[in-house]
């Protein structure tokens, strides 16, 4: 791939990049998805759009927070360079972390139960990933080390893993399996808990190959720290949740059928 324009044109001598093109477009595709399906969770649909006119912008938020908090040495003492998303630097965990959050509250002030607005936000939320992952493409960051692969990209006259491109397939496969997933959810957290094992262990992964990322201590990569945190917590919650419902279902109710939409004992 050739080294790309990060400008896609230019109106009233304001510069408009691609950057923030694919992740407004990756949002109003993640919020389509939601409204969409809200019913299937029992959620009023227009009700969807409180959360996410408020939890967007605080995960855009946490994103560029937790960006600029790896990055201090850069960004200490200049407030503007600090605030210039149009230069990109988000971190997708920092802007997880602190969405999810506002999404909890928001659950608790409007008595939501919040394992199932994240059950329903988070095929949208790897799709919108994968959409915006492009704009990493744009801003030639976000990549990996030397490559002579096929599909290699050129970044400072280099060709290089196109990190960004793995991350963004993943995360379109994600999508569907998180679908498949939520359709067929025997208990409330599953598509969230199989989210974040999923992506977690894409990213961990990942990381082995970028060369920009943001360090912890400046010896690890905070990606594949917080990636395999999250992996190993969520997987257990996963499986204790999972081995519950299927002990009530047992003791309880029995095996349900579709066909008769009874319960067998």
């Amino acid at each position: 791939m050739p080294t790309p324009n990060p400008i896609a044109f230019t109106a009233f001598g304001i510069d408009v990049r691609w950057y923030g093109i694919l992740i407004a477009i990756g949002i109003v595709v993640a919020t389509l998805i939601v409204y969409k399906r809200a019913p299937r969770h029992g959620i009023n649909p227009d009700k969807t759009l409180d959360f996410i006119l408020i939890c967007v912008p605080v995960g855009i938020i946490g994103a560029r927070l937790y960006y600029v908090i790896f990055n201090w040495h850069y960004y200490s003492g200049d407030f503007f360079k600090m605030i210039n998303l149009r230069a990109g630097g988000l971190a997708i965990h920092g802007g997880l972390i602190l969405g999810l959050a506002a999404a909890a509250i928001l659950c608790k002030l409007w008595n939501y139960k919040p394992l199932n607005i994240l059950d329903l936000a988070m095929p949208a939320v790897a799709l919108a990933q994968a959409i915006g992952r492009w704009g990493n493409y744009f801003n030639s960051e976000a990549h990996g080390g030397p490559t002579d692969l096929p599909w290699a990209i050129t970044v400072d006259g280099q060709t290089v893993h196109p990190t960004f491109l793995y991350e963004s397939i993943w995360c379109f496969i994600l999508f569907f399996v998180l679908i498949a997933i939520d359709n067929n959810r025997s208990f409330e957290g599953q598509t969230f808990f199989a989210y974040g094992i999923l992506y977690s262990m894409e990213r961990f992964f990942v990381e082995f190959l970028r060369t920009d990322s943001l360090m912890l201590f400046g010896v690890l990569k905070q990606a594949m720290v917080l990636s395999g945190f999250v992996f190993v917590v969520f997987l257990v919650l996963y499986i204790l949740l999972y081995k519950r419902t299927r002990r009530q279902g047992k003791i309880f109710y029995g095996r349900y059928s579709k066909y008769t939409g009874k319960f067998k004992q």
